[in-house]
């Protein structure tokens, strides 16, 4: 059996940086029920020793602390209102109050809304928390807007607004993007250098197609995405940028904006098959993902996970460029003994000629 030669941080930067790593890195993330059965399984006492035994290349975040106005009880700092939900084998924390879905016009939102700032954080132990972190990659900063913003008007009627009251749309994103870049400039400027990842996230694409239309997505979210993408870049970070679903036909506009990493690479949605991506972006993305959760994962047998594996190394490996990770947070109702097999079978034929 051959054995690691890079730490963590330098396989990932090899990859990143398009050159030879030893092997392909392994990525994790997993909901709190599904690492529970995990260590469960293997008999672990911690994350820290799951990613030690299956040679895992875990992404260390960093993040300020809030220290800003008191918070009520289920509320976040947007004054959203959330409740956990239960579906059988744990909890999902859903939004259910929606402190703009009763505002008609943006002047009362100007009116009646105060927005979160910068100063409410406190960004001085992050150089700290590091100390110990140095073989691995670091993650910080970063945005989904959106997302919020669909929080704070709800999901209806945040979607709708993107052609009922784009105004009202485009001062929120604004407020909301103004407050993810001065968060994340102030990380950049405690550990100059260190962080080697910043993702970008917005959730473009379903199943089948986009979520919005090219136009609206071009209007309202690349614009913003390419600056909070040109601070990474003159921190000498990369972007990886999230976004599920069947995002094929916008790819050329985000590379253009300057992402460097695709994430997670639904292979089983609409235009996302691995040999089409692999072969039209690989020389300009990089691949992270595309373990499926839809089903390989949760229901396919042990040889299934293997196989796959064996392809996505084939496929999306070839030449370089991938790095090995579930295409979404690993749910309870996956079998361990899948989520092993993925890493050993990973570990075992991820190695570079």
């Amino acid at each position: 059996m051959q054995k690691d030669a890079l730490t963590p941080r330098e396989r990932w930067l090899a990859v990143l940086k398009r050159e030879k790593p030893d092997r392909v890195p392994m990525d994790f993330r997993a909901t709190k029920e599904a690492t529970e059965k995990i260590l469960k399984h293997l008999d672990l006492p911690d994350k820290k020793a799951l990613f030690e035994r299956l040679r895992i290349d875990p992404v260390i975040s960093v993040g300020p602390r809030y220290v800003g106005p008191p918070i009520p009880d289920e509320r976040d700092i947007f004054g959203c209102g959330f409740k956990l939900v239960d579906y059988g084998m744990g909890v999902y924390r859903e939004c259910v109050y929606h402190p703009l879905a009763e505002f008609e016009t943006l002047e009362e939102i100007k009116r009646n809304y105060k927005w979160p700032n910068a100063d409410w954080w406190d960004y001085s132990h992050i150089s700290r928390k590091i100390d110990a972190c140095e073989e691995y990659p670091i993650s910080g900063g970063g945005s989904e807007p959106f997302l919020t913003y669909k929080n704070l008007r709800g999901q209806e009627l945040g979607t709708m607004d993107l052609v009922l009251h784009p105004d009202m749309v485009h001062f929120c994103l604004d407020k909301l993007f103004d407050l993810c870049y001065q968060k994340t400039l102030r990380i950049y400027e405690q550990i100059p250098g260190k962080v080697m990842i910043t993702k970008v996230a917005e959730d473009l694409g379903s199943q089948e197609s986009l979520l919005f239309s090219p136009h609206h997505i071009g209007e309202f979210f690349i614009p913003r995405m390419k600056r909070m993408m040109g601070l990474v870049h003159q921190a000498g970070a990369f972007v990886l940028h999230h976004s599920d679903g069947a995002i094929r036909e916008i790819l050329p506009s985000m590379i253009e904006a300057g992402i460097d990493i695709l994430d997670p690479v639904q292979w089983r949605c609409s235009g996302m098959e691995r040999e089409g991506l692999k072969r039209d972006f690989g020389d300009q993305l990089i691949f992270h993902g595309a373990m499926d959760n839809q089903y390989t994962l949760a229901f396919g047998s042990v040889e299934e996970v293997r196989q796959e594996v064996i392809d996505n190394l084939r496929i999306l490996g070839e030449g370089g460029g991938f790095i090995l990770a579930p295409c979404h947070n690993i749910q309870a109702i996956s079998p361990a003994e899948n989520i092993v097999a993925m890493y050993e079978t990973g570990y075992e034929y991820g190695w570079c000629q």
